[in-house]
């Protein structure tokens, strides 16, 4: 499937298997909001499977900079990051969510997608996002769906 082709899903409606691998398959480079250092964390053993599994992984994380996670150097906000994205992977409590709509629409360019990992589900922030044109994956976990969905079997 071409990046080009996606169809944002209404925020209200949970994102199909097909419509999460392609996202997966589609995607190369990876902004992580909420990455963290401590290894028992998702946001740490997540991002570090996705970058195993050959996507760039870029950590955003204000707490941490001056870092380096998954062979990257940890930044601020998704400012700081000076090239494109796929999509942006959020690890924030629902209620933080809204706290990063803004500095999504001001990445150029926009990224395709914001992911909302599992537990994670703001709809009022996935509106935002998809008015103009970003879809939004929420409640979904990237490393669970790469390996159901993606990974070789064997």
């Amino acid at each position: 499937m071409d990046p080009a082709d996606f169809c944002p899903v209404p925020s209200h409606e949970p994102t199909s298997d097909t419509h999460a691998a392609d996202v997966l398959r589609a995607a190369r480079t990876i902004a992580v909001i909420g990455a963290h250092v401590a290894l028992m964390k998702a946001a740490f053993y997540v991002p570090e499977y996705l970058a195993e599994q050959g996507y760039r992984v870029l950590p955003v994380n204000p707490r941490f900079v001056g870092r380096e996670l998954f062979g990257e150097p940890v930044v601020a906000t998704l400012a700081d990051i000076a090239e494109p994205v796929d999509f942006v992977n959020v690890f924030r409590r629902s209620d933080r969510v809204m706290d990063h709509v803004d500095e999504v629409l001001g990445m150029r360019p926009a990224p395709r997608v914001v992911w909302l990992q599992l537990g994670i589900r703001n709809d009022e922030a996935a509106e935002r996002w998809l008015a103009t044109g970003i879809d939004v994956v929420q409640d979904r976990c990237t490393l669970a769906d790469h390996r159901r969905l993606i990974a070789p079997r064997g």
